[in-house]
């Protein structure tokens, strides 16, 4: 009897770990006008993650980065990747970085899970504070 219950308990705490983590497709959404953009897919690359835009959906009003620099410019936003080298840090993951596609600049990156299938996707310069927040949606 013991031993059952501390299977469940065993496999509902993975559960819960599962669900926290960022790894899947997610959706984001544009800040200016609300609607949906892309499909993006976080991945583990090298004990950090990675994510890249997988598809784009018919909102998408960026296709290509051409205000990229080096390898990525005029480069199709499918297939690349747009965050890079996030650290776990508890429930949080942090020290990577984002490139938003429409100006081409790269930002320091904070992600974290707000609930099971939204994550706060926050890119900022020098210090948190200046920056802004994305809530992604996990796509199901």
């Amino acid at each position: 009897m013991n031993r059952s219950i501390v299977l469940f308990l065993m496999m509902c705490f993975s559960q819960m770990l599962m669900a926290q983590s960022p790894i899947g497709i997610w959706k984001n959404l544009d800040d200016e006008d609300g609607k949906e953009k892309s499909h993006i897919e976080i991945y583990e690359k090298n004990g950090k993650l990675w994510g890249k835009v997988i598809k784009l959906l018919p909102a998408a009003t960026v296709t290509t980065c051409n205000a990229c620099t080096g390898a990525n410019k005029g480069k199709s936003l499918v297939g690349m990747d747009i965050l890079w080298d996030m650290k776990a840090n508890g429930n949080v993951w942090e020290d990577g970085q984002i490139l938003d596609p429409k100006n081409g600049k790269v930002y320091h990156c904070k992600m974290e899970p707000d609930g099971q299938d939204k994550l706060k996707v926050r890119g900022y310069i020098g210090i948190s504070l200046f920056g802004r927040t994305q809530t992604w949606y996990r796509v199901k």
